[in-house]
Protein backbone atom coordinates (compact mmCIF):
# COMPACT_ATOMS: atom_id res chain seq x y z
CA UNK A 1 0.00 0.00 0.00
CA UNK A 2 1.32 3.49 -1.09
CA UNK A 3 1.70 6.67 0.87
CA UNK A 4 1.93 9.20 -1.60
CA UNK A 5 1.41 8.53 -5.67
CA UNK A 6 2.81 11.13 -8.24
CA UNK A 7 1.72 11.00 -11.60
CA UNK A 8 3.33 12.94 -14.28
CA UNK A 9 3.28 16.31 -12.64
CA UNK A 10 4.85 19.20 -14.80
CA UNK A 11 5.59 22.44 -13.37
CA UNK A 12 6.11 25.30 -15.24
CA UNK A 13 7.86 29.54 -14.59
CA UNK A 14 7.41 32.49 -16.41
CA UNK A 15 10.81 34.09 -17.04
CA UNK A 16 11.31 36.84 -19.27
CA UNK A 17 8.16 36.18 -20.90
CA UNK A 18 9.25 32.74 -21.80
CA UNK A 19 7.88 29.38 -19.79
CA UNK A 20 10.55 27.32 -18.54
CA UNK A 21 9.56 23.48 -17.15
CA UNK A 22 11.03 23.50 -13.97
CA UNK A 23 9.15 19.22 -12.90
CA UNK A 24 8.77 17.42 -16.26
CA UNK A 25 6.49 14.51 -16.09
CA UNK A 26 7.84 13.12 -12.79
CA UNK A 27 5.90 10.04 -11.35
CA UNK A 28 6.82 7.74 -8.34
CA UNK A 29 5.60 5.88 -5.57
CA UNK A 30 6.29 6.47 -1.79
CA UNK A 31 5.27 3.02 0.47
CA UNK A 32 3.99 3.38 3.79
CA UNK A 33 6.72 3.91 6.73
CA UNK A 34 9.28 4.30 3.29
CA UNK A 35 11.84 6.66 2.61
CA UNK A 36 12.47 7.78 -0.81
CA UNK A 37 15.22 10.12 -1.63
CA UNK A 38 15.47 12.68 -3.98
CA UNK A 39 19.06 12.77 -5.39
CA UNK A 40 20.05 15.41 -7.51
CA UNK A 41 22.60 18.74 -8.53
CA UNK A 42 21.13 21.93 -7.58
CA UNK A 43 18.48 23.32 -10.04
CA UNK A 44 17.27 19.65 -11.33
CA UNK A 45 14.04 20.30 -9.42
CA UNK A 46 13.58 18.82 -6.67
CA UNK A 47 12.57 20.93 -3.97
CA UNK A 48 10.06 22.24 -6.82
CA UNK A 49 8.58 18.90 -6.74
CA UNK A 50 8.28 18.67 -3.15
CA UNK A 51 6.77 22.14 -2.77
CA UNK A 52 4.23 21.25 -5.51
CA UNK A 53 3.23 18.26 -3.51
CA UNK A 54 2.58 20.78 -0.87
CA UNK A 55 0.62 23.29 -3.48
CA UNK A 56 3.65 25.78 -2.03
CA UNK A 57 4.51 26.97 -5.48
CA UNK A 58 4.49 30.94 -5.75
CA UNK A 59 2.02 31.62 -8.66
CA UNK A 60 2.92 33.96 -10.01
CA UNK A 61 6.00 33.03 -11.90
CA UNK A 62 5.21 29.37 -10.78
CA UNK A 63 2.29 26.90 -11.87
CA UNK A 64 1.28 23.54 -12.03
CA UNK A 65 0.29 22.50 -15.11
CA UNK A 66 -0.81 19.11 -14.75
CA UNK A 67 -0.33 15.53 -12.92
CA UNK A 68 -1.93 14.32 -10.02
CA UNK A 69 -0.31 13.74 -6.42
CA UNK A 70 -2.89 10.77 -4.49
CA UNK A 71 -2.79 11.19 -0.85
CA UNK A 72 -5.12 9.56 1.21
CA UNK A 73 -7.45 8.91 -1.35
CA UNK A 74 -7.30 12.64 -2.18
CA UNK A 75 -5.94 14.10 -5.91
CA UNK A 76 -4.06 16.87 -3.87
CA UNK A 77 -3.94 19.42 -7.27
CA UNK A 78 -7.63 19.95 -7.23
CA UNK A 79 -8.42 20.17 -3.42
CA UNK A 80 -9.91 23.81 -2.58
CA UNK A 81 -7.28 25.80 -0.53
CA UNK A 82 -9.20 25.88 2.57
CA UNK A 83 -8.80 21.88 2.43
CA UNK A 84 -5.59 21.85 1.72
CA UNK A 85 -4.36 23.81 4.46
CA UNK A 86 -5.69 21.49 6.75
CA UNK A 87 -3.49 18.64 5.49
CA UNK A 88 -0.52 21.05 5.19
CA UNK A 89 1.85 20.94 8.34
CA UNK A 90 -0.81 18.46 9.73
CA UNK A 91 -0.86 15.10 7.35
CA UNK A 92 1.95 16.31 5.75
CA UNK A 93 4.85 18.28 6.96
CA UNK A 94 7.78 19.80 5.87
CA UNK A 95 11.40 20.48 6.89
CA UNK A 96 12.79 23.63 4.45
CA UNK A 97 16.57 23.94 3.73
CA UNK A 98 17.69 26.86 5.35
CA UNK A 99 15.66 27.57 9.34
CA UNK A 100 16.79 30.69 9.30
CA UNK A 101 14.79 32.30 7.05
CA UNK A 102 11.86 29.41 7.54
CA UNK A 103 11.20 30.66 11.24
CA UNK A 104 9.58 34.08 11.88
CA UNK A 105 12.35 36.20 13.50
CA UNK A 106 9.54 38.13 15.37
CA UNK A 107 8.35 35.36 17.37
CA UNK A 108 10.02 33.02 19.56
CA UNK A 109 10.24 29.28 18.97
CA UNK A 110 7.95 28.09 21.23
CA UNK A 111 5.44 30.90 19.69
CA UNK A 112 5.74 29.09 16.10
CA UNK A 113 5.30 25.46 17.33
CA UNK A 114 2.49 26.48 19.60
CA UNK A 115 0.42 28.32 16.65
CA UNK A 116 0.36 24.78 14.69
CA UNK A 117 -0.60 22.89 17.70
CA UNK A 118 -3.59 25.13 18.51
CA UNK A 119 -4.46 25.33 14.94
CA UNK A 120 -4.77 21.71 13.65
CA UNK A 121 -5.44 19.55 17.44
CA UNK A 122 -7.01 22.80 18.82
CA UNK A 123 -5.09 22.67 21.90
CA UNK A 124 -5.08 25.97 24.49
CA UNK A 125 -2.31 27.92 25.32
CA UNK A 126 -0.88 25.94 28.09
CA UNK A 127 -1.62 22.30 26.93
CA UNK A 128 0.43 23.53 23.70
CA UNK A 129 2.86 24.68 25.64
CA UNK A 130 3.39 21.24 27.53
CA UNK A 131 3.15 19.66 24.48
CA UNK A 132 5.66 21.58 22.78
CA UNK A 133 8.12 21.39 25.60
CA UNK A 134 8.10 17.48 25.29
CA UNK A 135 8.63 17.39 21.53
CA UNK A 136 11.61 19.59 22.20
CA UNK A 137 13.21 17.30 24.47
CA UNK A 138 12.15 14.43 21.92
CA UNK A 139 14.18 16.02 19.43
CA UNK A 140 16.95 16.12 21.74
CA UNK A 141 17.21 19.84 22.80
CA UNK A 142 18.47 19.73 26.30
CA UNK A 143 17.04 22.58 27.84
CA UNK A 144 13.65 23.03 25.99
CA UNK A 145 12.69 25.67 28.31
CA UNK A 146 15.28 28.12 26.60
CA UNK A 147 14.58 26.72 23.72
CA UNK A 148 10.94 27.46 23.70
CA UNK A 149 11.43 31.09 24.71
CA UNK A 150 14.61 32.10 22.62
CA UNK A 151 14.14 33.82 19.50
CA UNK A 152 15.72 31.97 16.35
CA UNK A 153 18.86 34.12 15.65
CA UNK A 154 19.03 33.50 19.52
CA UNK A 155 20.02 29.54 18.47
CA UNK A 156 22.56 27.97 16.88
CA UNK A 157 21.82 26.34 13.12
CA UNK A 158 21.68 22.76 14.96
CA UNK A 159 19.34 23.98 17.25
CA UNK A 160 17.25 25.75 14.54
CA UNK A 161 17.06 22.92 12.61
CA UNK A 162 16.08 20.46 15.99
CA UNK A 163 12.80 23.31 16.47
CA UNK A 164 12.38 22.70 12.42
CA UNK A 165 12.09 19.03 13.49
CA UNK A 166 9.67 19.52 16.43
CA UNK A 167 7.65 21.77 14.58
CA UNK A 168 6.87 19.34 11.57
CA UNK A 169 6.05 16.67 13.78
CA UNK A 170 4.22 18.29 16.79
CA UNK A 171 0.87 17.01 14.56
CA UNK A 172 2.03 13.56 14.23
CA UNK A 173 2.03 13.45 9.91
CA UNK A 174 1.79 10.56 7.93
CA UNK A 175 3.89 11.73 5.43
CA UNK A 176 7.15 14.02 6.45
CA UNK A 177 9.47 16.03 3.38
CA UNK A 178 12.58 16.91 4.39
CA UNK A 179 14.46 19.27 1.99
CA UNK A 180 18.38 19.22 2.55
CA UNK A 181 17.48 19.06 6.55
CA UNK A 182 21.46 19.02 7.30
CA UNK A 183 22.66 21.72 4.77
CA UNK A 184 25.21 24.54 6.05
CA UNK A 185 25.38 22.17 9.49
CA UNK A 186 28.95 20.45 10.83
CA UNK A 187 29.12 16.48 9.94
CA UNK A 188 28.74 15.58 14.11
CA UNK A 189 25.80 17.71 13.96
CA UNK A 190 24.47 16.34 10.26
CA UNK A 191 24.93 12.83 11.91
CA UNK A 192 23.45 13.43 14.60
CA UNK A 193 19.97 15.29 13.29
CA UNK A 194 19.41 11.93 10.65
CA UNK A 195 20.05 9.63 13.20
CA UNK A 196 17.15 11.32 14.84
CA UNK A 197 15.09 11.28 11.99
CA UNK A 198 15.61 8.10 11.59
CA UNK A 199 14.42 6.61 15.25
CA UNK A 200 11.34 9.24 14.98
CA UNK A 201 10.57 7.73 11.80
CA UNK A 202 10.45 4.17 13.27
CA UNK A 203 8.66 5.21 16.08
CA UNK A 204 6.24 7.48 14.58
CA UNK A 205 5.55 5.17 11.47
CA UNK A 206 5.87 7.98 9.09
CA UNK A 207 7.15 8.52 5.47
CA UNK A 208 9.63 10.21 4.49
CA UNK A 209 10.83 12.25 1.30
CA UNK A 210 14.29 12.59 1.55
CA UNK A 211 15.88 15.48 -0.89
CA UNK A 212 19.72 16.14 -1.13
CA UNK A 213 22.63 16.22 -3.50
CA UNK A 214 24.54 14.22 -0.70
CA UNK A 215 24.61 10.57 -1.94
CA UNK A 216 26.13 9.52 1.55
CA UNK A 217 23.03 10.30 3.39
CA UNK A 218 20.70 8.60 1.12
CA UNK A 219 22.64 5.19 1.43
CA UNK A 220 22.09 5.58 4.88
CA UNK A 221 18.57 6.68 4.72
CA UNK A 222 16.81 5.49 2.28
CA UNK A 223 14.58 2.48 1.22
CA UNK A 224 14.40 3.79 -2.54
CA UNK A 225 16.06 6.69 -4.76
CA UNK A 226 15.19 8.61 -7.86
CA UNK A 227 17.39 10.68 -9.37
CA UNK A 228 16.94 13.76 -11.07
CA UNK A 229 17.98 16.32 -13.79
CA UNK A 230 16.51 19.09 -15.44
CA UNK A 231 13.10 19.01 -13.94
CA UNK A 232 13.21 14.80 -14.97
CA UNK A 233 13.56 11.52 -13.59
CA UNK A 234 16.35 9.99 -14.52
CA UNK A 235 16.93 6.46 -12.88
CA UNK A 236 14.64 5.26 -10.14
CA UNK A 237 15.57 1.64 -8.03
CA UNK A 238 15.47 0.28 -4.91
CA UNK A 239 18.64 2.32 -2.99
CA UNK A 240 20.69 -1.04 -2.65
CA UNK A 241 20.10 -1.78 -6.38
CA UNK A 242 21.26 2.22 -7.51
CA UNK A 243 24.19 1.81 -5.43
CA UNK A 244 25.35 -2.08 -6.59
CA UNK A 245 24.82 -1.50 -10.18
CA UNK A 246 24.35 2.01 -11.47
CA UNK A 247 22.74 2.25 -14.80
CA UNK A 248 22.54 5.70 -16.35
CA UNK A 249 25.42 6.96 -16.71
CA UNK A 250 24.47 10.73 -14.92
CA UNK A 251 23.84 8.18 -11.38
CA UNK A 252 27.52 6.28 -12.62
CA UNK A 253 28.92 9.83 -12.78
CA UNK A 254 27.15 11.18 -9.66
CA UNK A 255 28.71 7.97 -7.56
CA UNK A 256 32.28 8.61 -8.69
CA UNK A 257 32.06 11.95 -7.03
CA UNK A 258 32.00 10.70 -3.32
CA UNK A 259 35.15 10.58 -1.86
CA UNK A 260 36.15 7.02 -0.19
CA UNK A 261 38.79 5.80 1.89
CA UNK A 262 40.35 3.39 -0.17
CA UNK A 263 40.92 6.22 -2.89
CA UNK A 264 41.48 9.00 -0.88
CA UNK A 265 45.18 9.85 -2.88
CA UNK A 266 43.29 10.53 -6.34
CA UNK A 267 42.04 13.43 -7.18
CA UNK A 268 38.13 14.10 -5.99
CA UNK A 269 35.92 13.26 -9.95
CA UNK A 270 34.09 16.07 -11.04
CA UNK A 271 31.19 15.82 -13.66
CA UNK A 272 32.46 18.38 -16.66
CA UNK A 273 29.80 21.21 -17.53
CA UNK A 274 26.74 21.84 -15.48
CA UNK A 275 23.39 21.71 -15.26
CA UNK A 276 21.23 23.45 -18.36
CA UNK A 277 19.04 26.14 -17.14
CA UNK A 278 15.39 25.91 -17.39
CA UNK A 279 15.42 28.51 -20.54
CA UNK A 280 17.95 26.31 -22.37
CA UNK A 281 17.39 22.51 -21.63
CA UNK A 282 19.19 21.06 -24.57
CA UNK A 283 17.23 18.48 -26.89
CA UNK A 284 17.25 14.59 -27.18
CA UNK A 285 18.49 13.72 -23.91
CA UNK A 286 19.28 16.54 -21.60
CA UNK A 287 22.58 14.95 -20.27
CA UNK A 288 24.18 14.40 -23.46
CA UNK A 289 26.77 17.46 -23.29
CA UNK A 290 27.77 16.20 -20.26
CA UNK A 291 27.66 12.30 -20.64
CA UNK A 292 30.57 10.23 -21.61
CA UNK A 293 29.03 7.61 -23.75
CA UNK A 294 26.94 10.03 -25.70
CA UNK A 295 26.28 8.97 -29.34
CA UNK A 296 24.69 11.47 -31.97
CA UNK A 297 20.90 9.56 -30.95
CA UNK A 298 20.94 11.29 -27.49
CA UNK A 299 21.66 14.70 -29.02
CA UNK A 300 18.31 14.34 -31.03
CA UNK A 301 15.78 11.86 -29.33
CA UNK A 302 14.81 12.58 -25.92
CA UNK A 303 14.54 9.10 -24.25
CA UNK A 304 11.22 7.57 -22.22
CA UNK A 305 12.10 5.89 -19.14
CA UNK A 306 12.91 2.17 -19.85
CA UNK A 307 11.58 -0.97 -17.55
CA UNK A 308 14.88 -2.70 -17.07
CA UNK A 309 14.60 -6.91 -17.17
CA UNK A 310 11.02 -6.46 -16.20
CA UNK A 311 11.72 -4.93 -12.67
CA UNK A 312 9.99 -2.21 -11.46
CA UNK A 313 13.44 -0.64 -12.03
CA UNK A 314 13.49 2.23 -14.23
CA UNK A 315 16.02 4.29 -16.26
CA UNK A 316 15.81 7.30 -19.08
CA UNK A 317 18.73 5.89 -21.30
CA UNK A 318 18.98 4.73 -24.59
CA UNK A 319 21.76 2.18 -23.79
CA UNK A 320 18.65 0.39 -22.16
CA UNK A 321 16.12 0.01 -24.76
Amino acid sequence: MSCLTVNNLEVTFSIQKQKARAVRGVSFELGNTRTLGIVGESGCGKSITALSIMRLIPSPPGKIEAGEVHFEQKNLLSLPERQMRSIRGKRISMIFQDPMTSLNPVFTCGNQIAEALRLHKGMSRDEAAAFGMELLSEVGITEPLRAWSSYPHQLSGGMRQRIMIAMALSCSPRLLIADEPTTALDVTVQAKLLELLKKLQDTKDMSMILITHNLGIVAGMAHDVIVMYAGEVMESAAARELFDSPLHPYTVCLLKTIPAVERREERLTVIPGSVPTLLDIPDGCPFHPRCPQAVERCKKEHPPLHNVNGSKRLVRCHLYE
